[in-house]
C-alpha cells in the first residue's frame, strides 16, 4: 500500500526548500519517496508544480500522473498536459483510485494564494518517517492511503494498460485522512 502525504506550507517557497531535503534524504536512503512533487499557488491564484526540479507537462510518468491529481484535487484540467483520447479515462481512473474524498477536500482548503505544498508517494518507507525527517519545514501534513489495487490502477492507467476500474471502497486497515499541524 502506498501512502500519498501532502505537507502544506504557508508562503510560496517553503514547499521547494522541503523537496530539495526530501530528495537529499533520498539519495542518503534515510526516506524512500516514489515521487516528489511541488505545488505553487502564487497570489493571483495561479498554480504551479513541479516534479524533478521541472514543470510537469507531457511525456513522464510521474509528471502525468501528478498533472492529472492535481488537476483531480484543484479542478484544473490538466495542469498544460496535452489532452489526447485516453486522458479523460485516466482521469477518472484516478478519481476512482481510492484517494479519499476528504483528504482531496483537506488539500484544496490547504492550497491556498500564496502558499505551497509539498507531495510525497511513499511505499518502502512509513509515511511518519518521511514525515519526522521533514519536520524542520514545519507545515501542515495531511496523509492518505492508496491500496495496492487502486495503485495498480493508476500505474496500469499512466503505462497505457486497460486495467479495470473498480467502485472506491477503502482499503483494509487504510486509515483516514488525517490532519497534523505543525510549527
Amino acid at each position: 500500500m502506498a501512502d500519498l502525504i501532502a505537507i502544506g506550507y504557508d508562503d510560496e517557497a517553503t514547499a521547494a526548500r522541503a523537496a530539495d531535503e526530501a530528495r537529499r534524504l533520498a539519495r542518503d536512503l534515510i526516506i524512500q519517496p516514489d515521487a516528489i512533487a511541488v505545488i505553487v499557488r502564487d497570489k493571483e491564484g495561479r498554480f504551479h508544480v513541479t516534479t524533478s526540479h521541472h514543470p510537469v507537462g507531457s511525456g513522464a510518468v510521474w509528471g502525468m500522473f501528478w498533472g492529472m491529481l492535481f488537476g483531480l484535487l484543484f479542478f484544473v484540467p490538466f495542469f498544460g498536459l496535452a489532452v489526447g483520447a485516453g486522458l479523460g479515462a485516466l482521469m477518472g481512473k484516478i478519481a476512482k483510485s481510492g484517494i479519499d474524498r476528504e483528504f482531496q477536500e483537506q488539500v484544496r482548503e490547504m492550497v491556498k494564494p500564496g502558499t505551497s505544498a509539498l507531495f510525497l508517494m511513499v511505499e518502502k518507507v512509513t509515511p511518519d518517517k518521511a514525515v519526522e525527517a521533514l519536520r524542520q519545514y514545519g507545515g501542515t501534513v495531511l496523509k492518505t492511503s492508496l491500496s495496492r489495487e487502486g495503485e495498480q490502477q493508476l500505474q496500469d492507467a499512466l503505462h497505457g494498460g486497460e486495467a479495470k476500474v473498480p467502485e472506491p471502497t477503502p482499503a483494509p486497515g487504510a486509515e483516514t485522512p488525517t490532519r497534523t499541524q505543525r510549527s
